[in-house]
């Protein structure tokens, strides 16, 4: 199309956990002088760069990791094209979209442990993807660690780990059965959010995606059963337990 002028996509996808190609999708968008815009929450700076692979503008809601405690609503825009910087800067100004300095400085501050919390996200994450995996009940786990990932080879080559984002659907695709297991969670907390230092448990078909018409969201594979799990710091063996009840 003549009139468009920026690719935007999102790698881990939400909450499906598809894998985009950033390389191959900058090589496209420079074909045909585009600019490519990459939202990184899921992965975080700490597991994954945009810009190095060739994306112009990156976009961080930082209340997920980059925040790591659940207590700041906030987003960025990071790029390294000082004219589109003040560009962009201009709209943030003039629409008033300014964080305040108590934000700041918690976001500031939470930073300064994001690699070392992204390093237990991951332990504690492939550990969970692995349980639910050999789970009787359990259909489909999705995670970019593994190696029957479609993409599992792009994420490998341009993620430095996999990240705590899961997502699992169970045999019968039934919501009230996901109602039933969310429930009973005694760890993972009931939550929209993601990314914090605490494990949150997600129904997406009711929640995050709530608004998308059924038809639409089951093309994609978001059944009625799927829970989306942000796998937090905590110890391993005590969320495997608190899956292992719930889910019976």
């Amino acid at each position: 199309n003549a009139n468009t002028k920026l690719i935007w996509l999102e790698t881990p996808t939400n909450p499906m956990m598809n894998i985009v190609d950033i390389k191959g999708a900058s090589e496209i968008a420079k074909k045909h002088n585009l600019m490519l815009g990459v939202d990184n929450t899921f992965a975080s700076p700490a597991l994954q760069n945009p810009m190095d692979l060739g994306a112009d503008i990156v976009m961080h809601s930082v209340t997920k990791y980059l925040g790591g405690h659940s207590d700041v609503v906030m987003g960025a825009l990071a790029m390294n094209d000082e004219a589109l910087y003040q560009k962009l800067a201009f709209i943030q100004n003039s629409c008033g979209a300014v964080a305040g300095p108590q934000d700041c400085f918690l976001v500031l501050r939470g930073i300064k442990t994001l690699h070392l919390r992204i390093q237990r996200h991951c332990e504690n994450g492939e550990k969970v993807a692995r349980y639910l995996a050999s789970h009787p009940k359990v259909n489909k786990v999705y995670w970019p660690g593994f190696e029957s990932h479609p993409n599992h080879e792009i994420a490998k080559a341009q993620m430095k780990g996999f990240g705590g984002m899961i997502s699992f659907t169970f045999h019968e695709d039934d919501m009230q059965q996901s109602f039933r297991v969310m429930e009973r969670f005694k760890v993972f907390a009931l939550a929209e959010s993601l990314g914090g230092v605490e494990s949150m448990a997600n129904h997406p078909a009711t929640m995050t995606h709530g608004a998308i018409p059924k038809e639409e969201r089951m093309k994609v594979g978001l059944l009625d059963s799927l829970i989306r799990l942000s796998v937090g710091i905590e110890d391993a063996e005590d969320l495997i337990s608190d899956l292992e009840q719930a889910i019976g």
